[in-house]
């Protein structure tokens, strides 16, 4: 069976980035493989072109440039916001609001955004809004693990049942 619409992909992958041989940034092994319904826009559009055809066994080396992963970081990402704003029943929870760390947040709309904490003030937090692989060009080497049909409720939901990958 080969990989295409509506088929429920099982892989493993090394990803590198910036370089064939640049720093690994993840690595996905056969206990714990990216399972994902194919076609359904959960995964980056040019890593489903590349594996597209694919079938079990296949193995697939390739590179997605930044611009067509998850593009160029942007000033604009970068923004302060007012410590109120991570006010739990009125007390700041200074634990979770260190730099470094990775805070989900929803935008207006409701949309869910990963936030990384750059600094915190007396009044204001810093928080890059970037996807933490902005910028970088992605090589991805891996091998298809399995392919099978999708389920009627797998494909209603949207995803493969049990899947970890995003």
């Amino acid at each position: 069976m080969v990989i295409e619409k509506q088929k429920v992909v099982s892989v493993t992958y090394q990803l590198n980035v910036n370089e064939k041989d640049g720093e690994v940034v993840e690595t996905v092994n056969k206990e714990k493989p990216l399972t994902f319904l194919y076609g359904v826009g959960n995964m980056l559009e040019k890593f489903e072109e590349n594996i597209k055809g694919l079938q079990q066994g296949d193995q697939f080396d390739f590179m997605i440039p930044s611009g067509e992963a998850y593009g160029q970081a942007s000033d604009d990402a970068v923004v302060d916001l007012p410590l109120n704003v991570f006010e739990i029943e009125g007390e700041v929870d200074y634990d979770l609001l260190k730099v470094g760390n990775y805070i989900p947040m929803q935008d207006q709309q409701g949309n869910r955004l990963d936030g990384i904490v750059l600094e915190v003030g007396d009044e204001k937090v810093k928080m890059d809004f970037n996807h933490p692989l902005a910028g970088d060009d992605l090589f991805f080497q891996g091998e298809v693990l399995d392919v099978r049909e999708a389920t009627e409720d797998e494909i209603n939901q949207g995803h493969a049942n049990n899947a970890e990958g995003v």
